[in-house]
């Protein structure tokens, strides 16, 4: 199995595909595959493109990971494992929850390397009172599916999802939950309690192909707060999408291909 050695965490992570190498950071608890759930479908008829999966550290297969205290030191190990396995090259990110607010902690120190940037529900606020979200809930539900679950599944289920039926009750526990049961919650309750950057995040301005997907019934991060930095970004598409919650990748799956295919398109319109 890939591991990266870094000074902070030994750090696990995958490579599907070979050409522009583009880093996916997943969000707090969860591992790589809520990324590469819904990254893979989009590159089915693409090519060119070096798909980067890895799993923070406190989740999933990442070890070693004890001395980091914070989420600069969070920022430190995954910038290091990025410069040790695509030294020099350029890059894009694409980051979910607080992997998107870590991508964009990435685009402050190396703006140069980055062709674009992509962002799925991301954290903007990381003091959770100081957010504005809406209220949980339920915009749509299979009562005879969620009743073939058991009760510890439907209440997990209804806390997380907006959309509850089958097919995201099947993505979400392969994708989503499954990760979370890996990972180290006392060590990710430690860096909650430094959760913020020590440095301003979105001061810098970013003049290349960006997206930003954000789910209208987020209860989690929710959607108001990413108007604040939307003119740090001018060639971003920001797109708010309803039946969609926290995990917008499962409970909007065609959108979501669509939009990452534009992105992808806008891109490679750049680079030509």
């Amino acid at each position: 199995m890939p591991f990266c050695q870094t000074k902070k965490a030994n750090i696990y992570y995958e490579i599907i595909g070979t050409g522009i190498p583009i880093i996916m950071l997943h969000g707090f608890s969860p591992d790589h595959r809520l990324m590469k759930g819904c990254m893979e479908p989009v590159f089915k008829e693409r090519e060119g493109w070096k798909r980067i999966y890895l799993d923070l550290p406190g989740m999933g297969k990442t070890t070693d990971y004890s001395s980091i205290q914070n989420s600069d030191e969070m920022l430190e190990a995954i910038t290091e494992l990025i410069h040790t396995i695509i030294p020099q090259e350029s890059y894009l990110l694409v980051g979910e929850s607080y992997g998107g607010y870590l991508a964009r902690g990435i685009m402050r120190k190396s703006v140069d390397q980055l062709l674009g940037t992509a962002f799925i529900c991301p954290l903007i606020i990381p003091e959770k009172e100081q957010r504005t979200v809406p209220p949980h809930c339920i915009v749509q539900a299979d009562t005879a599916f969620l009743s073939t679950l058991s009760q510890q599944e439907q209440d997990d289920f209804m806390s997380h999802q907006v959309v509850l039926d089958a097919y995201n009750w099947e993505r979400y526990s392969t994708e989503v939950l499954a990760g979370c049961n890996l990972a180290d919650q006392a060590f990710l309750e430690k860096i909650q309690q430094s959760y913020g950057f020590s440095f301003a995040v979105d001061e810098k301005s970013f003049d290349k192909p960006s997206l930003f997907l954000l789910g209208k019934q987020d209860s989690v991060v929710g959607y108001k707060d990413a108007f604040s930095i939307l003119e740090k970004f001018p060639r971003a598409t920001f797109a708010i999408l309803d039946s969609a919650g926290h995990n917008l990748q499962i409970e909007q799956p065609e959108l979501f291909t669509e939009l990452m295919n534009e992105w992808l398109n806008r891109v490679e319109g750049e680079m030509n």
